[in-house]
Formats: C-alpha cells, structure tokens, sequence
C-alpha cells in the first residue's frame, strides 16, 4: 500500500551486466587519473631554473644617448659580441643600443627604457683566463661617460667575483674592466685589471664573427 503514495522510489531491476560495465568504466577514469598526475610536470610557482653559471653585466647611466658594448673572450679566444651572440658556453643575452632603438616589448607593443645595460651569461666551465672589454661604439655627447661592469658567480649563491667602474670619452674606445681566471670546477683563482685588446681578434675574422 506504502508504494500507492509514492513516498520511496522505487527500485529498478537488477541488471549484473550494467553494474560490470560501470565499475569497468570506474577503474578505467581512475588509471586515467593516475596516468596523468605521473607524466604532468611539477609545477613551481615563482620557480626559475637558470642554466647560468657566472652573469656578467655592464651599466652606463639611465637615459643616456651613446651607445657601449660590451666583448667578452674565453680562455679558447672565441668572443662574445653583438654580431655574435653565442659564443662557447657565453650568451650575449642584452644587447643595449644606447638612445637608439632602446625598448622593451609590454604586450605586443615596443615601450621605451631607461635602463643603460647589456648581459652576457656563461653557462659552464673552460679553465683558463677570460677577458671583459668595454667598447665606446658611438660617442654622441662628447663627456666622458661612467661604464660599471659587474662579474657575479651564480653557483651555489650569488657572488660579486669582481666590479670595476671606468670611464670611457671617445667613439672607437675599447678598454678592459676585468680579466679574470677560473678552473675546470668553476672556481675563480685571480681578478685583475691589465689591458688586453679583444679587438685584435678580429684580425681571425672568421674565428668571431667580424667581416673580413
């Protein structure tokens, strides 16, 4: 009589072969599930992993119009320049042109910066002595302009191995910050300051890049 007021569902029949399939199905979506969580990568948040070893960095002041570059050379004479941006184990990763063509990109848009820098990495280790040179590419201001170039070890801390501050007057000026040796493991043995002309490289011109 209860079932004449339809106060409980009512049940359906019994079919073994409907409760196989949906447990069959259940078992698929959770190896599915399973699979998935082995083969997604860990996500970090706010993790960057840089394969950099040493970062070299040289800045003039903010807004200025000339025009620096930086040359570094490893203990195999190959360099690191702006026609040549990968070199070794080095990487030119900014290349700052002074007042000219100076940007950032900011959602598909070119947006000026102040910012007066360029970078180079390097990104494993070759013992012997390498050298950083400063190159006064264009000279629009006619004052001597102040360059600070920044040697820092990245690994297992971030250290500054060396920092010198030189001041450059003419177009067509290169002169050396630093020269520094390391060994096989990375570790810097001596930081000085000698001159050493990077240019006269480019008399190899086929070793760097330069035109002939």
């Amino acid at each position: 009589m209860i079932d004449d007021f339809d106060l409980m569902p009512r049940e359906e029949a019994f079919d073994p072969f409907s409760v196989v399939l949906f447990k069959a199905l259940q078992v698929v979506a959770f190896l599915f599930f399973i699979a998935l969580v082995i083969v997604a990568p860990k996500a970090d948040n706010g993790k960057v992993d840089s394969k950099a070893e040493f970062l070299i960095s040289m800045d003039w002041p903010d807004n200025h119009p000339d025009d620096m570059d930086i040359f570094v050379q490893d203990p195999l004479g190959n360099v690191v320049w702006y026609r040549r941006r990968e070199a070794g184990f080095m990487l030119l990763d900014r290349d700052d042109r002074g007042g000219l063509n100076d940007f950032v990109m900011v959602n598909g848009s070119k947006v000026p910066t102040a910012t007066r820098q360029e970078l180079v990495s390097i990104r494993g280790f070759v013992a012997g002595e390498y050298t950083i040179n400063v190159y006064h590419f264009t000279a629009l201001t006619g004052r001597a302009v102040p360059v600070t170039v920044t040697l820092q070890k990245l690994n297992p801390k971030v250290t500054i191995v060396g920092k010198e501050t030189l001041e450059v007057v003419d177009g067509g000026t290169e002169k050396t910050a630093l020269r520094f040796t390391m060994d096989d493991k990375g570790t810097v043995t001596k930081v000085e300051r000698t001159p050493k002309s990077i240019l006269q490289t480019f008399y190899n011109p086929r070793a760097n890049g330069a035109k002939p």
